[in-house]
């Protein structure tokens, strides 16, 4: 689904505040403390507690084996200044021939300064760019949570009856126009 330009741990995403980069070993014991909130578990499917080290080797390692294979693009959050500082997760993978599904967490101390949503947009900008992908379909998510708030200023529409939304690559294209110039251009870099 991803050409080879993102199969390669050297690609990222940088936007005004952030670098979106390959998750790496050296990111796991942060990952499993910020994993451990929670705050964050109640807010991803992906985060199970108990969370620990281990869970976080699994999840790095995963994440990895899906981007070499082409099958997502699933990349650390981290601050431009200090690419080394793992915040969270952002990323697509397969949910079809034609569709991704997105999946996202934050780590609690980061919240409320717009870094996922900074980081959510680059990613489908990106993913929108790269792929063949029609729609970008959202997890569950509990209404009036945080993570309904970070969707609801990224653009999706409401969530159904199930917590899930999608947005077409058309709407998106269509938002991002409406948008241009308010939020920044995500670069990419190889």
């Amino acid at each position: 689904m991803f050409p080879e330009l993102t199969r390669d741990d050297v690609f990222r995403i940088e936007t005004a505040r952030l670098w979106l980069r390959w998750p790496r070993a050296a990111d796991v014991p942060a990952f499993a403390r910020l994993a451990a909130d929670a705050d964050v578990a109640k807010m991803t499917a992906c985060l199970q507690p108990p969370f620990g080290v281990s869970e976080a080797q699994d999840f790095v390692i995963g994440a990895r084996r899906v981007n070499v294979a082409g099958e997502g693009m699933v990349l650390a959050v981290t601050p431009r200044q200090d690419p080394s500082a793992f915040l969270g997760i952002v990323g697509v993978q397969a949910a079809g021939p034609d569709k991704l599904a997105l999946g996202y967490w934050l780590g609690r101390p980061h919240w409320g300064q717009g870094l996922m949503r900074e980081g959510i947009v680059a990613v489908l900008d990106m993913a929108f760019v790269l792929s063949q992908a029609t729609r970008i379909e959202t997890p569950a998510t509990p209404v009036d949570s945080p993570a309904a708030t970070v969707l609801a200023r990224v653009g999706f529409p409401p969530a159904g009856a199930d917590g899930r939304s999608g947005i077409s690559r058309r709407d998106w294209l269509t938002l991002r126009a409406d948008a241009a110039g308010r939020i920044a251009r995500p670069q990419t870099a190889a």
